[in-house]
């Protein structure tokens, strides 16, 4: 056997298993604010769950912000999450927990 060939079998693969603290993590999520109405489409394409968290800062200072339950979103699992203000919304995001 040719010397090149030794070494490259002497070489062990990585094992197929990877350590869950360096699989990718995390639903994928498409937020759609419409007038004062929020809803946030999430996927989670991972074995892993993700515990999703809808948060709604709303434009006016009157206006109550929000920070929606924690729902888990298994895998291979769809999740709509959903939340408003009163009037106008700022800005809006989903968080996202192990």
């Amino acid at each position: 056997m040719p010397a090149g060939a030794a070494s490259h079998t002497a070489r062990t693969a990585p094992h197929a298993r990877v350590p869950v603290e360096e699989r990718p993590f995390g639903a994928a999520c498409r937020t759609v604010v419409d007038g004062s109405h929020v809803t946030a489409y999430c996927r989670n394409p991972y074995p892993e769950p993700d515990h999703l968290g809808l948060h709604i800062e709303c434009e006016r200072w009157w206006d109550i912000d929000a920070d929606g339950v924690s729902v888990e979103a298994g895998p291979a699992q769809n999740v709509r999450l959903t939340g408003r203000c009163w009037k106008e919304v700022r800005s809006a995001w989903v968080s996202h927990r192990k």
